[in-house]
């Protein structure tokens, strides 16, 4: 739990549960606690890399990644830094030049903000390649192939589901709102609170297709996010009095 350093101001106190899975979660508690909220670390998932040696990049023209846990997953299979990268967001471009790429384009958005920051720089020379989580939140490949960029996707990493104890349990009872950052996490957030009901909790989401598997889970509110980014998540939290 972050809950150091908490200025005085309007959100003081307020106490938000962080489902996204390490190493996000931290950074997204770093943020709230900026911003003067209790950030209470309790992921729901946790990363893991798909077994397998190198990958092959002979073919491939440019990389797409969709998160930073598929940035860390492929630079730990390919050494290689050269290729340009189109990054799905800020956080997720910030990951790639911290890799050691230099050519890193963000999009600003989801899936399709993705493809179609690709289509617009012009077709790579050679295929485009998804460096994909085992349950893609988007057919990134298919979106390309539909404006004649081909692409593959290639699963290097999952997410998992993380069993909470009891003494987590009792701490994000606590919480007066929770962030999250994908549908998995959402449905599991639903699952939890089938066992665990919290009538006050507030749920803020980055995106509507996130917001999506919450609407029977018994929450006080739910909102997304304007855009699909983490920073337009943390002012829709800000705004406290309008999530009421």
């Amino acid at each position: 739990m972050s809950d150091a350093g908490a200025p005085e101001s309007a959100t003081a106190g307020r106490r938000v549960w962080v489902t996204r899975a390490s190493p996000g979660a931290e950074a997204t508690a770093a943020r709230l606690t900026d911003r003067g909220f209790v950030a209470l670390v309790a992921p729901l998932l946790e990363v893991r890399p798909v077994d397998g040696g190198p990958v092959d990049l002979a073919d491939v023209g440019a990389l797409a990644f969709t998160s930073a846990n598929g940035v860390a997953a492929l630079a730990a299979r390919s050494d290689r830094r050269d290729l340009p990268v189109y990054a799905v967001g800020a956080a997720t471009a910030r990951a790639a030049w911290a890799a050691g790429f230099s050519n890193v384009v963000s999009a600003g958005g989801d899936v399709a903000a993705l493809a179609q920051a690709i289509h617009s720089a012009g077709a790579p020379d050679g295929c485009v390649f998804h460096a994909a989580p085992a349950e893609p939140a988007g057919d990134l490949v298919g979106a390309l192939a539909a404006v004649g960029i081909p692409a593959r996707a290639v699963t290097i990493y999952e997410t998992a589901p993380v069993a909470l104890g009891p003494e987590t349990v009792a701490r994000v009872a606590s919480a007066d709102a929770v962030l999250l950052h994908s549908p998995k996490a959402a449905r599991l957030l639903a699952r939890h609170l089938a066992e665990h009901p919290a009538g006050g909790l507030r749920a803020l989401c980055l995106s509507d297709a996130v917001a999506a598997p919450l609407g029977g889970a018994g929450l006080a509110t739910i909102r997304a996010a304007a855009t699909p980014s983490e920073t337009a998540l943390l002012d829709l939290l800000e705004s406290w009095p309008q999530t009421a």
